[in-house]
This record gives C-alpha cells, structure tokens and sequence, in this order.
C-alpha cells in the first residue's frame, strides 16, 4: 500500500486542525479532494471545526453521550458510544442514487427469501446453487412452504454496509437482515451534535422520520385482521441488558411508544402469543414483535416460543425468521444476480466482488490469491475471525488457507477495498480515518423507505479498515444534503 502524500491544503483549510492534512494516494476521501481543496459539501462544517479546539468539543461529546446513557453492553462490561464531531456529508444527488440502488436490493433479498422457503425457482433456473442455500448457517428447514401473514415482507428492517472504493464509488460489503442495530444511535448522534453545528447552510436532511418508518413497518407485519380498528398491538423483544444494542432497544420501544418486553413475560396459548406483566391479572394478546433478540434461530427457546402463532397467521414478525439466508456471506455474492432473475432489472448497487469458495473451480483459482484477499468465515460477525491478506502476517495467512483447503464450504473471500476515509478529530487535530456507511431500509409492503443517511462507523486506529464498536470503532453523524 503507497503511503499519503503530504500536501497543503487550499486557504480555507490551513488553519488550526486542518494544517498538513495529508491527502490520500490510494483511497477516497471522503472530505478533501486530491489536489488538497474541500469538498464543496463538506467545506461548511470543516471550516467550522478546523477552527475549533477539538479536545475541548470531544469532552463536551462524551459528557452529553454519558448523560444520555448511550453505550453498547458486553461481557466484558458497558462501553460508551464513541462519537466524533465531524460529520461525514453526502449530496443530494449522490443520494438519490444511493436509494434507489437500496430499495431496489431490497426488494431482491425480500423476494429470494420467499423463494428459498417456497418455489425455489432462482435453483432451479441455474442462478444461486442449491448449497447456498441449504449449506448457509442460519437456514431454516422447518419454514420451508411457510410465508409471514397477509403476504407481509420477511425482510421488514435491513442495515446495509456499504464501502465506497478509490473510483469513488459505492458498494455493498455485507447485507445485514436479521436484527440490525444502529439506527437509534444515528437518530441519537444527530441529536447530539446539531445545536453544535447549528447554521451551516445547506442543513442536512432530518432524520425525525424514523419513528414513522418503524411504525409502518410493524403495521405491515400485523395479520391483516389486526390492522383494524385501533390497529395492530405490537412489542419489542429483547434479551435484556445482556444484549450490546440494549440501550437502543429502550431508545426504540420508548419512542414507538410499545412495551419492551422480555421472554419470560410472552406466553403462547390457543394459537395466540399472550404478553403478561408483573402487576397486572389479564394477559393481553400480541399481534405484532419486534425481535431484537440474540437468539435468532427458529429452534432457539425464543423461537420456539414465537413460531406456532407466526404459522398459523395470528402473529407478525419483524423481522421473519429465516431471513439468515439472505445476508449469509456466501448468499452476498449472488444478490446482482438476484436483482437481474426476480426484478427483471440491471443492479443499481453492485456488490463487493465475493467468491464461492465451495466451488472446485472458484477455490482453485482463488486459494493462491489468498494473501490478496479478504477471508471471511462464512457465519461470522463483528469483524471476528476475518484475515485480511496484504495486512496479515505471512503465518496467519498460511494458517487460514490450510483452514480454506480443509472446509471451503466455511469461509467466502472478497476483493480488499481500500475504504474511503474522512478527516477525523485525533488528539485536537483532524486526521484521516476509515470510515464505512450503514444505511436503514424500512420495507412496508408497497413502499420500501430509506433513512436518509445512517449511521457512518470510524475506525479510530489509524490504517484500521475494522470499523466496528468492538475493535476501536465509533460514529459520525451522516448529513444527507
């Protein structure tokens, strides 16, 4: 990898923080062009904090996150969300772009679930092998030939990670389908930091939609006789304090205005699932969950719970289980695939190139390319167990092609993207850091809504393309012009 060079940046950016930023050789920038001038969108709110004693506005950060309670739980204890003040800002038109390709990517995963549990028939035109689909960890035998009520999507809530490459352009690294979490933390970040930033004109798009995204979901998950009258009770499912997302699954249930509920307070009874609290002599009948639990296998003691009444149609689910098989890494490759087979359409959102490893072909011509790519194995999370090749050791890269010659069915590869990166504050100063992008897509039926911007995540080690919580990540505020 070449190293940044070093050059000055245009009048308006020398000052203060912004002094001897060094402009990338061999990545994007998400904030500086390469002959060292401002992004005209950026340029506002640059300008603004190149000028700004950063140390002094990360404490007044940190002390507002604290004060909010905002943080991710682990085993390991509580970590407070990781927020920078410098947001990361898209235009208008890019975004339009952007949305389309979302929503239509969407549609596709939505329709290849269904497919996979009923008709098959993208297996049986030759266009994703049958292994894909029966070979992925989090397929579930036992949907087959069911579908959610009244015809409701399986896909209701996704979180896409996409990576914008050197050309400039976007790509989707992972489609995220099950319980994705983040938006709370979006709406929160925004929260945070406008009275900061409060003036800069072009203002970003709000993102006060969110509840509305979220309610029309769930409606659109309710049994269709539930949607009268007074409309479908719905709950939000969630481990508990255990889980790393608690704080946004309080977040989410206050303002959707429904109980947050835990397993031991669901019932099912005669076909129906029954919510009972402490307090109170009647049960009351649940018509829709929000499932933000961990365990998000149908054999699980939660899924067991939840899935008579989804069968029989007297229970909503967002989202379905089973959707595990569409963001399945392996499945990731072939969703352009999808998109051209069930919408009749060319892919508006291209996918980082990933490679089928279980394919005899695919694996030959790949393992010598191994040092080059990115190893993933194929049910993994959180950045756990990922090798990148031109950043590992010479051993750890033998080690995983012996682990890719012995079980290929286990591990996908992907093209390394040099992710795009975005001046972030560093010790008072603004230094380039890796950044991705996690846009929300809200499919209610007919309409597929997009949050505008997400939530971008930065990885606060420098060189580091890991951008997650867990591993020295944190957030910036996504300005969606």
């Amino acid at each position: 990898m070449r190293h940044p060079v070093v050059v000055t940046l245009t009048a308006e950016a020398t000052a203060g923080a912004l002094a001897a930023y060094p402009v990338a050789a061999d990545c994007y920038d998400e904030a500086v062009a390469p002959d060292g001038a401002l992004r005209p969108a950026s340029r506002p709110a640059l300008e603004l904090l190149a000028a700004t004693d950063l140390d002094a506005l990360g404490t007044r950060l940190a002390g507002d996150v604290e004060e909010r309670g905002v943080c991710f739980n682990s085993v390991d204890g509580t970590r407070g969300f990781v927020l920078d003040p410098v947001p990361r800002v898209v235009e208008a038109e890019e975004w339009a772009v952007l949305e389309a390709g979302l929503v239509q990517r969407v549609r596709a995963l939505d329709a290849f679930v269904d497919d996979a549990y009923n008709d098959r028939r993208i297996v049986e035109a030759g266009v994703v092998p049958l292994e894909a689909i029966e070979g992925c960890a989090y397929y579930e035998p036992s949907l087959r030939g069911h579908r959610p009520p009244g015809g409701a999507p399986w896909v209701g809530i996704s979180g896409l990670d996409l990576v914008r490459g050197p050309d400039g352009r976007f790509a989707v690294l992972e489609d995220n389908l099950r319980t994705p979490s983040g938006m709370a933390y979006a709406r929160v970040a925004r929260q945070i930091l406008a009275p900061l930033l409060a003036g800069l004109d072009p203002a970003p798009r709000p993102l006060d939609g969110l509840v509305g995204m979220l309610q029309s979901t769930l409606y659109t998950a309710a049994p269709p006789d539930a949607r009268e009258g007074d409309g479908p009770f719905s709950v939000l499912l969630t481990d508990g304090r255990d889980n790393a997302a608690f704080f946004e699954h309080q977040w989410l249930a206050r303002q959707l205005r429904v109980p947050l509920v835990e397993p031991h307070e669901l019932e099912t009874r005669g076909g129906r699932l029954w919510l009972h609290r402490r307090g109170e002599r009647d049960l009351r009948p649940v018509d829709v969950v929000y499932r933000r639990s961990d365990q998000d296998r149908a054999g699980s003691p939660m899924g067991e719970l939840l899935l008579e009444p989804w069968k029989r149609g007297t229970l909503g689910l967002v989202n379905a289980y089973g959707n595990g098989v569409a963001d399945d890494k392996l499945v990731h490759g072939y969703v352009e695939a999808m998109v051209r087979f069930y919408l009749g359409e060319a892919p508006l959102m291209p996918s980082v190139p990933t490679y089928d490893l279980s394919r005899p072909e695919v694996l030959a011509e790949q393992l010598p390319r191994l040092s080059e790519l990115v190893v993933k194995p194929r049910a993994g999370h959180g950045g756990v167990g990922i090798v990148i090749g031109p950043h590992a050791t010479r051993e750890a890269v033998a080690r995983v092609t012996a682990a890719v010659r012995e079980r290929p069915h286990d591990f996908v590869a992907q093209e390394l993207v040099a992710l795009s990166r975005h001046p972030t504050a560093i010790n008072g100063r603004l230094e380039p850091r890796h950044v991705d992008l996690r846009p929300f897509v809200f499919h209610a039926g007919e309409r597929v809504a997009v949050l505008p911007g997400g939530l971008t995540r930065v990885a606060f080690t420098e060189g580091s393309l890991v951008v997650n919580s867990s591993q020295n990540g944190g957030a910036k505020d996504t300005w969606v012009l």
